[in-house]
């Protein structure tokens, strides 16, 4: 089997069995070619199934020597080993040569989250005299109010809105569906849009049932929302490192300071493990330490 044949199932296999998005599976193969970069000019022709565990340690030794960080690394390894999981299902190799592959160790990163005055500031900086300045404000305020991924949020369908009754259907990773309570204020926010923006757009085809559009009436790019997101970041002052993925951390801590369940937080967000929401709990706890250092007489 050669690595080009290797490559091609592995992909399948994450879209079919594993039903990943485009973005998750082209990281998984990017993991895979830096394997492949560095056996080829470390290796004369080894083959996938003749990979053994010093090649893959050797590996992990030059990562190391090219200062890539330990998260990258761990990323990079663990896609590594999802790759050989996948040849163990397929029956290609009888002997897993990660399984006693180490990867780095490192914390856990806690994520920038926005005050709910940053909030306020930064969609106050929205510009409404422009014409996308309603479409921008509906974006955040959805992003905000319902703790969407930026791929949900760009691929929110219009069919999926059910505002009357205070609700949207998002699909999230491997086209799981959820429901998620949307506020009575990005209700507002999406109907004005609706009304004012969207509806005199040309609407190009294949994006008749896609929500939020740019200005030729097409769906928008996450590095589009992105973009939005940084310049109006700039605009309002806030120094954080913000991304679109920034509001639904804001969302999700909001809710636990608030003293929201945290299954119900997971459901909303659509964690398939508990134990991913329980980030949110630290960031709690983060705070509270934060403040007993700032203010405590013996601190």
């Amino acid at each position: 089997m050669t690595w080009e044949e290797a490559k091609k199932g592995f992909e399948n296999y994450l879209r079919l069995e594993k039903s990943l998005s485009q973005n998750s599976i082209s990281a998984y193969i990017n993991d895979i070619n830096k394997l492949i970069i560095y056996l080829n000019t470390h290796f004369s022709k080894i083959t996938p199934l003749k990979v053994k565990l010093e090649h893959l340690k050797s590996f992990v030794t030059w990562l190391n020597e090219k200062e890539i960080s330990p998260r990258t690394q761990a990323r990079t390894i663990s896609g590594i080993k999802s790759f050989y999981k996948f040849l163990m299902v397929e029956e290609k190799i009888t002997t897993d040569p990660t399984s006693l592959l180490e990867s780095p160790k490192i914390g856990r990163k806690l994520p920038d989250v926005l005050s709910i005055e940053e909030i306020d500031y930064l969609i106050n900086s929205v510009d409404l005299s422009k014409v996308e300045g309603q479409r921008n404000k509906a974006m955040i305020e959805t992003l905000y109010s319902c703790g969407l991924r930026v791929s949900e949020l760009v691929n929110l369908k219009i069919t999926n809105l059910f505002l009357d009754q205070g609700y949207i259907k998002v699909e999230g990773k491997g086209n799981k569906e959820r429901l998620v309570p949307v506020s009575g204020k990005a209700v507002e926010e999406i109907e004005t849009y609706l009304a004012n923006y969207r509806k005199k757009l040309n609407v190009a085809k294949d994006s008749e049932n896609i929500l939020f559009l740019n200005r030729r009436g097409k769906k928008l790019s996450r590095v589009m929302v992105f973009t939005i997101i940084k310049g109006l970041a700039e605009k309002a002052g806030i120094k954080k490192s913000i991304s679109p993925h920034t509001f639904r951390h804001s969302f999700a801590t909001h809710l636990i300071n608030g003293g929201a369940d945290l299954r119900a937080v997971q459901e909303m967000l659509g964690h398939e493990s508990i134990l991913t929401t329980e980030i949110y709990t630290h960031l709690d706890r983060e705070y509270l330490k934060s403040t007993v250092q700032q203010f405590h007489p013996r601190a």
